[in-house]
């Protein structure tokens, strides 16, 4: 019913800069929340960034003025421009939906993309 897919993960070196995407598509009424999630190895999935369908923007402290959350509401896309990489930021990123499907009486549920790995390295 709905998928999301995620691109531009990879290997960078420290203080470069990557963009991720992600794009929905689906029977879809509405996205509310998008946001983009990260999982290192050998630790919790923690949010990096969320925007609200209206703009509003909320970042992990770690990656505030780095990161740069954006969404296009009218083709369900969501990007993460992220500068000057750290090691530390090297995980596998997930983009994630509040999805309203047709036809589901306005109940909102979550989805989740299938990861794409960005590796900080020299």
């Amino acid at each position: 019913q709905v998928q999301l897919v995620e691109s531009g993960g990879g290997l960078v070196q420290p203080g470069g800069s990557l963009r991720l995407s992600c794009a929905a598509s689906g029977t879809i009424f509405r996205i509310n929340t998008m946001g983009w999630y990260r999982q290192a190895p050998g630790k919790q999935r923690e949010l990096v960034a969320v925007v609200t369908r209206g703009g509003s923007t909320n970042y992990l402290e770690a990656v505030k003025g780095r990161f740069t959350i954006a969404r296009d509401n009218a083709n369900n896309t969501v990007s993460l421009q992220m500068n000057s990489l750290k090691p530390e930021d090297t995980a596998v990123y997930y983009c994630n939906a509040g999805v309203v499907l047709i036809g589901s009486g306005y109940r909102e549920s979550s989805r989740w993309g299938q990861g794409t790995q960005v590796t900080v390295s020299s």
